[in-house]
């Protein structure tokens, strides 16, 4: 006669722990998932382009006597567009005329912006470099604006340098006038430029950065601080490992309450630029109390207005070895449509 065999049940610690690797596996697969649609859709989350199927002048806020459409050809063949924006009281209304402007001893502002929106909501910052006596030449990234493309870090800087070449060479720009702007993403941007100008030789009269980060992967780490953003992120804009070589006349700006790039990122790349330009003027740093990242205009106009001003003229007055320079008279600085600071 045979004897029933009754199973007994698994201990409950075996249980527990088969449930614990069940969930542990799902809670790995779920992390590993995120970390993939990260890697794949990440400049998506990089660049925020608003995009227009034509942008015409008067879109600008001024006449088409103190703006002029620009292009440029970038070196996979695509068509760039931007604007000139004359110095506040100046015109051109002939080719002559645009021609002169071009040639004039004017401050050149070359603005690259952040990583939102297109050149128009950038009317205030323009502005306010034009109050101040300065020419500006905006041009929006590829994918931005009207312009056909999709931006990567690598394709930005190479057209950023045939922005520059078009300024230089065809337009006859010196580059002892041009001043390199940069704000949020495009701080990584102008510093790259200036880094590379400033190794050949030929380095711009100034930089100016505002709102900027040390590198994108450590401003990326701060919002995503449970991602590995440090070994996912191709386009790095790392302008830390940039700036020491940086030669050139240097001005930040940076908001206290920046939520977006902390102030202790910007204060780090000041940290690491060299303490002088190579034609002896100091490194300036200016701390805005009462801004964060998208409203340092509306926040701190004043005194962004002070220190751009003290700045130009800094560089204007102090040539750059083995360059002539003459006084150049600054506009008075008033802002006229108190628009408000846009997106960055």
């Amino acid at each position: 006669m045979e004897t029933l065999r009754t199973e007994q049940p698994a201990p409950r610690s075996r249980t527990w722990g088969r449930w614990a690797l069940r969930r542990c596996a799902v809670l790995i697969g779920a992390y590993l998932f995120v970390v993939a649609m990260f890697a794949t859709f990440q400049r998506s989350l990089i660049y925020h382009p608003a995009k227009v199927t034509e942008m015409r002048l008067e879109q600008a806020g001024r006449s088409e006597s103190e703006v002029q459409a620009l292009t440029v050809r970038t070196h996979d063949g695509l068509e760039l567009h931007g604007w000139h924006l004359l110095a506040a009281g100046q015109v051109a209304i002939t080719a002559a005329d645009r021609e002169r402007q071009w040639q004039s001893s004017r401050p050149v502002v070359l603005f690259f912006p952040g990583n939102a929106g297109h050149r128009q909501y950038r009317l205030d910052d323009f502005e306010v470099l034009n109050d101040l006596g300065a020419d500006v030449v905006a041009f929006d990234y590829r994918g931005y604006g009207e312009n056909p493309g999709h931006p990567t870090e690598a394709d930005i800087a190479a057209d950023a340098r045939s922005i520059w070449k078009s300024l230089v060479e065809d337009r006859k720009v010196k580059p002892q006038r041009i001043v390199l702007f940069g704000e949020s993403l495009g701080g990584g941007v102008a510093t790259r430029l200036a880094t590379d100008l400033c190794q050949a030789g030929t380095p711009p009269r100034g930089l100016i950065l505002r709102s900027t980060f040390a590198s994108l992967a450590d401003a990326g780490a701060t919002h995503y601080p449970w991602l590995p953003v440090h070994w996912l992120l191709v386009d790095r804009f790392d302008s830390l490992r940039r700036i020491p070589q940086m030669t050139a006349p240097l001005l930040m700006l940076h908001g206290e309450l920046d939520q977006v790039v902390p102030f202790s990122h910007g204060k780090q790349l000041f940290d690491a630029a060299p303490a002088r330009s190579a034609s002896g003027i100091a490194k300036q740093f200016v701390a805005l109390p009462k801004a964060d990242h998208n409203d340092v205009l509306l926040t701190e106009r004043k005194r962004v207005f002070s220190a751009i001003y003290a700045f130009l003229r800094s560089v204007t007055e102090n040539p750059e070895p083995g360059v002539e320079s003459r006084p150049k008279r600054m506009s008075t600085m008033h802002g006229k449509s108190g628009r408000m600071a846009q997106i960055r």
